[in-house]
């Protein structure tokens, strides 16, 4: 990407020119409530992985094509660089880093999210929405380890804070329990083959990652060497429910499927529909149709397939005259990840492409790479088709927009962090309603303007009055988008002002006015 390219993906430079035979809306037109909305959520799929957004072509043809009747942002940003923090912003309109074990999940961690506070589904209900979660949760259930009985209902879940329907993993593809969980049950579960799930000690007479990895269809490179499921070595063990276990192979046509038959349930009425992909979070073993589709190994194959769930989702509206009355949202919970502890080849096939484009970083780090992310809204008719919007914007903010177009009053203790954007998906043009966002990894970074502020370690995700924000850093995105310069000692009043902001931010307890 040149740097004309990465001014105005960053909004800085020349105004974002309409692709050609797309239609362009004046502002406003055609503005009305989405009868529906539908929530696509990839698991660590970067910048670069998304061929309108990325030099790499033929990843993602259906998305490449799809962005041309719909809007792509290039300032939009996950509120962390990791999986669950993200999601619990997303769903309670919260930075993570407020409350506490807000971590990256184990699979049997409880829910994660207080079941009596508003939450973007709650609201969705409220606004007359049937509500439905297919696909990764990776925000708990049940009262947690050793507590929650995978053998009997759930709770409380998914469906304790506002969804009516659930198909759900619990955690993570690389995590145990390896089952579905059907609105609070087991699906297909024997009773006479009970679940035992831990995260201390394997269980007698169960193949384990380690002893048994030369048995293993795709080895392990670190970290995931405990139970082994599906030929697959995992984090954290499991026995029973053999009958129950998923096939990876399979995962994502049974998202796929399950997310169509939601749609197709209710499309005589108004609904919302998160579906969070495992693609393309390790282990990556996409259906043998994809398998060689790409020249970059199964990361390369899991992204297609990415795609084409997609594809068959949007094909599905199509199919029932939705696709007019639905506003979807296709994006990625935080940058992305070449290897992450399986020996998949990610690294040796990855050539030129740039998973995270030209930014710096990757999932789990402060930098861009790591939060910025690929954003693409479409509403035919509704948005105008073949835009770029530079508008500052986080994954956080999804439950105020979401809440402004469907006209459900938000009250004042409600999501806190969550910004109404909903002026700026309507029209590209729009200025952005924040001023600043805040990113978090090991560190809080501040994004204002074209500066961006990462607190000094080992200040963390708590920054205290008596640390020293001059041993932080501070660039330019204008001038330096790869974070090469740290100008903390060059711009030391701009460094300070900025760290004072995020404690403002820390004691308030909330940003949004």
């Amino acid at each position: 990407m040149n740097r004309r390219a990465f001014l105005r993906s960053l909004g800085l430079g020349a105004a974002a020119l309409a692709a050609p035979g797309c239609s362009v809306f004046a502002a406003g037109e055609g503005a009305r409530k989405p009868r529906n909305i539908v929530f696509i959520l990839a698991d660590d799929l970067g910048w670069g992985d998304v061929g309108c957004y990325g030099p790499t072509p033929g990843l993602t043809p259906f998305l490449d094509d799809y962005v041309k009747g719909g809007v792509r942002f290039t300032d939009a940003h996950s509120p962390a660089s990791t999986c669950t923090p993200t999601r619990y912003a997303i769903f309670t309109g919260q930075y993570a880093w407020r409350k506490p074990g807000t971590g990256i999940a184990p699979g049997d961690s409880a829910l994660l999210i207080d079941t009596d506070i508003p939450t973007l589904p709650k609201l969705m209900k409220q606004s007359g929405m049937v509500t439905g979660a297919v696909g990764k949760w990776h925000l708990g259930m049940g009262p947690g380890p050793g507590k929650t009985d995978w053998n009997k209902p759930i709770s409380p879940s998914a469906n304790d804070i506002g969804f009516d329907y659930t198909f759900l993993m619990a955690a993570t593809a690389d995590r145990t329990p390896c089952v579905y969980v059907e609105n609070g049950l087991v699906v297909g579960l024997d009773p006479d083959d009970p679940i035992e799930v831990n995260y201390k000690h394997n269980y007698p007479g169960e193949p384990d990652g380690k002893r048994d990895r030369a048995s293993l269809k795709m080895d392990w490179d670190f970290g995931h060497n405990q139970a082994v499921v599906n030929g697959i070595g995992r984090i954290g063990y499991m026995k029973g429910g053999k009958k129950a276990r998923w096939v990876d192979e399979e995962m994502a046509d049974i998202f796929v499927e399950k997310a169509c038959a939601f749609i197709e349930q209710n499309k005589d009425k108004p609904f919302f529909l998160y579906l969070g992909t495992n693609d393309i979070h390790v282990p990556r073993v996409p259906h043998p149709r994809f398998v060689g589709k790409t020249p970059f190994g199964p990361r390369g194959d899991a992204t297609y397939q990415f795609d084409d769930s997609v594809r068959r989702v949007i094909e599905k509206l199509r199919a029932l005259g939705l696709e007019r009355d639905t506003l979807v949202v296709i994006t990625s919970d935080n940058g992305p990840m070449v290897n992450d502890g399986y020996k998949d080849r990610a690294e040796e096939l990855l050539g030129n492409h740039k998973p995270a484009g030209d930014w710096r970083g990757h999932k789990y780090t402060p930098y861009e790479g790591g939060h910025r992310l690929p954003f693409i809204v479409c509403w035919p008719g509704a948005i105008p088709g073949g835009r770029d919007n530079p508008a500052l914007l986080s994954l956080v903010d999804l439950g105020a927009t979401f809440a402004a177009l469907r006209g459900v009053p938000l009250p004042q203790t409600a999501l806190p962090d969550s910004f109404d954007q909903s002026a700026t998906f309507l029209d590209p043009a729009a200025p952005s309603a924040r001023a600043n966002i805040i990113c978090q990894d090991y560190q809080l970074n501040l994004r204002e303007g074209k500066w961006k502020y990462i607190v000094p370690r080992p200040a963390g995700n708590a920054p205290g009055p008596k640390n020293n924000p001059l041993n932080g850093q501070l660039y330019d995105l204008e001038a330096d988008p790869a974070e090469r310069n740290n100008l903390v000692k060059q711009e030391p009043a701009r460094a300070k002002a900025m760290y004072a902001t995020l404690l403002k931010a820390i004691a308030d307890g909330r940003t949004r006015p």
